[in-house]
């Protein structure tokens, strides 16, 4: 099998080309790095079975051209920016639906059938279900990357009608882990690296939200896309468990021995677009065998101790 992957500098990209290179398998890397990072391959890129293209999933001719001779792709480059949705709406749509069109259509010239694309639990906006299954009703789009998202799993099912491609459809929680470069604990510890006695926070702490760690998240990738032979399959990908922003908080500051004032910006979002609840029904994805190892907790902290040893990271945002 010779594997394709958009956004393999990214977080999970790249962890995702690391797993698949270590089972022996050919892969191409695909990233224009605007954020994904060369350091995140910097094991992959040494690798025989490992090539890496730079390009932009925007470029239809290039992506075409670079996917020339694979059999699976994992669409996983995307704007993951969801809290400044509102003032680049255009970078939503061009980077997460036209794109997916795009790799869509370099898929089918050639000749490629199956597909795994990163959705998000953004789809269900403010959800009356909790947990959330598959097949709740779909609310009132509530962020813009939400719904550049859901309109890239649109395009994904109609080329599963129109030309028998096989799609698998992932909607995560938010995930965290090593070579995680932006989210709450990224902002929490950054806050907290250069004013320790401080912490602001985006609402009223009180969201509830739910988080999986990387590696875990991966196992589930690859538990299912060799075990189901549907057309389309959507999976929810989490834990079972959910926690308040102000559990993730004590968590951090606990683990740091930090004891900060807290200056909450008020209200019950943190954002325009940000869920105050998000907590997804993962029994389907859980009947083929795969469990999380790790608790949210662990893996808060798992991501904490990356960003302590990488400060590069955090440099390059100060």
């Amino acid at each position: 099998m010779r594997w394709f992957i958009t956004g393999a500098g990214g977080f999970v990209g790249s962890h995702v080309a690391d797993r698949l290179l270590a089972g022996g398998h050919d892969v191409v890397g695909f990233d224009a790095f605007s954020t994904g990072r060369r350091r995140f391959l910097d094991e992959a890129v040494h690798a025989d079975n490992f090539t890496l293209v730079e390009g932009d999933t925007l470029d239809l001719d290039h992506l075409t051209t670079a996917m020339r001779g694979c059999d699976f792709v994992f669409h996983l480059a995307a704007n993951a920016d969801v809290r400044f949705g509102t003032d680049h709406p255009r970078k939503d749509f061009e980077q997460n639906t036209i794109a997916t069109f795009n790799v869509l259509e370099a898929m089918r010239a050639n000749r490629i059938r199956r597909i795994a694309f990163s959705s998000t639990g953004s789809i269900y906006g403010e959800p009356a279900i909790h947990p959330t299954p598959e097949d709740a009703p779909f609310p009132v789009q509530t962020s813009l990357y939400g719904a550049s998202k859901l309109a890239g799993e649109g395009l994904i099912q109609a080329y599963c009608e129109g030309f028998g491609f096989q799609g698998f459809i992932f909607r995560f929680v938010s995930i965290l882990g090593e070579r995680y470069s932006h989210g709450h604990v990224f902002d929490f510890y950054q806050q907290l690296r250069a004013n320790p006695g401080e912490l602001r926070v985006l609402g009223d702490g009180c969201q509830r939200k739910s988080y999986l760690y990387v590696q875990d998240c991966i196992n589930a990738i690859l538990t299912v896309i060799d075990r189901s032979a549907e057309k389309v399959n959507v999976f929810n990908v989490g834990t079972d468990e959910y926690c308040q922003v102000n559990d993730s908080i004590r968590w951090i500051t606990h683990h740091l021995g930090l004891d900060p004032v807290r200056i909450y910006a008020g209200g019950g979002r943190g954002w325009t677009g940000d869920s105050p609840f998000i907590f997804l029904d993962t029994a389907k994805i859980r009947s083929f065998g795969w469990r999380p190892k790790l608790s949210i907790r662990e893996g808060i902290i798992r991501t904490l101790d990356y960003l302590q040893t990488n400060p590069w990271l955090l440099d390059e945002h100060a």
